[in-house]
């Protein structure tokens, strides 16, 4: 199990703890931010793969936000990836 932590930049959230097993997500923890729905974005994702969740939410915007929760958790991704 591989554990990684990503600090967002540009969303309320303010950290993003990821598990991972191999390129499947495990678990994923946000901390501040709009708590419903970053804990319903970590329970739809478990058991998926990384590359598939980055694909579904890279480029996804917070309102007038260049970035938002999901878009700053497939970066978190990407880069826990490339760091195996």
């Amino acid at each position: 199990m591989k554990k990684y932590t990503f600090f967002p930049q540009g969303t309320c959230s303010s950290q993003i703890d990821i598990s991972l097993d191999g390129d499947i997500i495990d678990n994923v923890t946000f901390y501040n931010g709009c708590h419903g729905n970053t804990q319903g974005i970590s329970s739809l994702i478990r058991g998926m793969k990384a590359e598939e969740v980055i694909k579904r939410l890279e480029g996804i915007r917070c309102g007038y936000k260049n970035t938002s929760c999901p878009d700053q958790l497939a970066k978190a991704l990407r880069e826990a990836l490339a760091k195996e």
